[in-house]
């Protein structure tokens, strides 16, 4: 069964940096990407950044590509996202998501992903 669980949310300042971790199991990292995807209240999920497992490409949407980093480290089989010089908009639920069957990241689309986790909730303040 596949798993996927993130974690390192919080309520931080503006400016402060975060380190969102997903913790992933029940599927091979071979031909798979993992994926991070944000929502904002009110807002529909926005895809913020991609990593192949194979290759470690990566895929950033252009308005976080300078300040988030994403990651993997395959021995603990998890997946991060460094977020730095956090903004006030940058407030919403995070997501990781896992795309089976693919070896290259596709466009950060809500269909293109097939197992979510259950997100965790950063909160930046002014």
């Amino acid at each position: 069964e596949v798993q996927v669980v993130e974690s390192g949310g919080g309520l931080v300042q503006a400016g402060g940096s975060l380190r969102l971790s997903c913790a992933a199991s029940g599927f091979t990292f071979a031909d798979n990407v993992i994926a991070w995807f944000r929502q904002a209240p009110g807002k529909e999920p926005e895809g913020v950044s991609c990593i192949s497992a194979s290759d470690g490409s990566t895929v950033y949407a252009n308005s976080v590509k300078e300040r988030f980093t994403i990651s993997i480290d395959n021995a603990k089989k998890t997946f991060y996202l460094q977020i730095n010089s956090l903004k006030p908009e940058d407030t919403a639920v995070y997501y990781c998501a896992v795309s089976v069957g693919v070896s290259k990241c596709p466009h950060l689309s809500v269909p293109n992903m097939n197992y979510w986790g259950k997100g965790t909730l950063v909160t930046v303040s002014s």
